[in-house]
């Protein structure tokens, strides 16, 4: 049994040796893990952060932007952006809430119609020289580049612009036996066209409605926006070209004219109605209604069944005794109060650049906002997007740029409500909208 002694040393020996050797590799590993996580921490920590804010849109535009970001963060590992989408009912609130606190998003989207509001205010740094110096303005329209100036400097980069058209059930048209509107972007139907179809579809069914001229009653920024147009069509304004007064424009004849016919619609002719039942376009329930060019995409997606040339047609919008369209929508802008300006600006070049946009208008179909993302899309010299393409460039209208535009355009909202629901006198409403007006432009001086 005495030679089992040496064989039982050796092998105690080998597993103290073995287990060392184990625990100094097992040290080093833990070392070198500890290493890796600390530098890990060390260089999320040198990242710039970044906040941005924008207003929650459609399922499309929600996924362009997803898109646009993740690539931004791959491809600059020194700067972190985080989005906050904002529901849009509560965006404007918000975001003047954290302003007027201090604690504004470093980007952020702006409605270029508020944008005077926030740039007279301080809250938005100029980007005039950052644009100039990428040669964004040269692929820019005029109307496009006027409505994210202000006091002569650029405050917003556009990644996408709006523009509205006519949408009209097939199969209304052809019961009714109206014929089908032209699809050419410069032979729009004539408001008194109109009126006489909506006529003759409403008169298919009590249940069928002809017209909704201008996205019925909601809140928000969608009346000025589609309600606007209407004023202009008939020769009409809000205020003068310099947005010092309403006196005259807003209760202007051609003004009233346009009110009138507008309320006619629904209190004479009875072809509107203030309440329609959810897609009501899409179920045969509706004739005619004015829809935003988002909506040529998504509609598509949100019925298959619907379909474009088959079940429904697109032309442009309705003329009075012009053509005018709106044109502005939702722009990026970046915060005064950011620690970062160039890094913030960089991600502002990056998503409204030519490949930025054109990822954009490929998952969205918008509009671009830039000549050269345009013409990188043949279908935008086509039916029908060529509808909105040719409007936006030819007959497109800014909405008022001045400090006092969220009065204006609740006096706006107002006005229509009162002639088209409470089918109030039209010029005692219109002067009510510009007495309105008047005292806020008034108090700015």
């Amino acid at each position: 049994m005495k030679y089992k002694l040496p064989i039982i040393y050796v092998l105690a020996a080998l597993l103290m040796l073995t287990a060392g050797i184990y625990s100094i590799f097992s040290f080093t590993s833990f070392k070198e893990s500890s290493r890796d996580k600390a530098g890990e921490i060390q260089d999320e920590q040198a990242k710039i952060h970044l906040t941005f804010w924008r207003n929650k849109g459609t399922e499309l535009e929600n996924q362009a932007y997803e898109e646009l970001v993740d690539d931004f963060n791959r491809e600059h590992p020194t700067i972190e952006v985080k989005m906050i989408p904002v529901p849009y009912g509560d965006y404007e609130l918000k975001l003047r809430t954290e302003m007027a606190a201090g604690d504004p998003p470093d980007i952020l989207t702006i409605d270029t119609p508020t944008l005077a509001l926030y740039a007279s205010a301080g809250g938005l740094m100029s980007l005039d020289d950052y644009m100039k110096q990428e040669g964004h303005i040269e692929d820019l329209a005029a109307p496009t580049l006027k409505g994210i100036t202000y006091e002569d400097k650029i405050y917003l980069s556009p990644i996408a612009e709006s523009s509205v058209g006519l949408f009209y059930n097939i199969h209304l048209f052809e019961k009714a036996g109206v014929p089908l509107p032209s699809k050419n972007p410069h032979d729009p139907m004539t408001w008194e066209e109109i009126l006489e179809a909506a006529k003759k579809i409403s008169a298919l069914s009590p249940d069928i409605t002809g017209i909704d001229p201008a996205q019925g009653f909601p809140d928000g920024e969608s009346p000025s926006y589609f309600k606007m147009p209407i004023l202009w069509q008939f020769g009409g304004d809000v205020l003068d070209p310099d947005n010092q007064t309403a006196s005259g424009y807003l209760n202007s004849p051609a003004s009233l004219r346009a009110l009138q016919f507008y309320q006619d619609l629904y209190q004479k002719h009875r072809v509107a109605k203030v309440e329609l039942p959810e897609e009501a376009l899409e179920t045969d329930k509706l004739g005619m209604t004015v829809l935003g060019s988002w909506m040529v995409e998504s509609l598509s997606s949100m019925n298959p069944d619907f379909r474009l040339g088959e079940d429904f047609g697109i032309t442009a919008l309705p003329k009075g005794s012009e053509q005018a369209v709106p044109n502005g929508g939702w722009s990026l802008g970046i915060s005064s109060e950011t620690d970062y300006p160039d890094e913030a600006w960089e991600f502002v070049r990056y998503v409204t650049s030519f490949e930025g946009a054109k990822k954009y208008v490929e998952i969205t179909g918008d509009v671009p906002a830039r000549y050269s993302v345009a013409v990188a899309f043949p279908e935008f010299n086509e039916y029908p997007k060529n509808i909105f393409v040719e409007q936006a460039q030819k007959y497109s209208r800014n909405r008022p740029i001045t400090p006092a535009y969220p009065v204006v355009n609740e006096a706006v909202k107002t006005l229509f409500e009162d002639v088209g629901i409470g089918g109030k006198d039209v010029k005692t409403s219109a002067d009510k909208a510009v007495r309105t007006i008047n005292e806020e432009l008034n108090d700015l001086e």
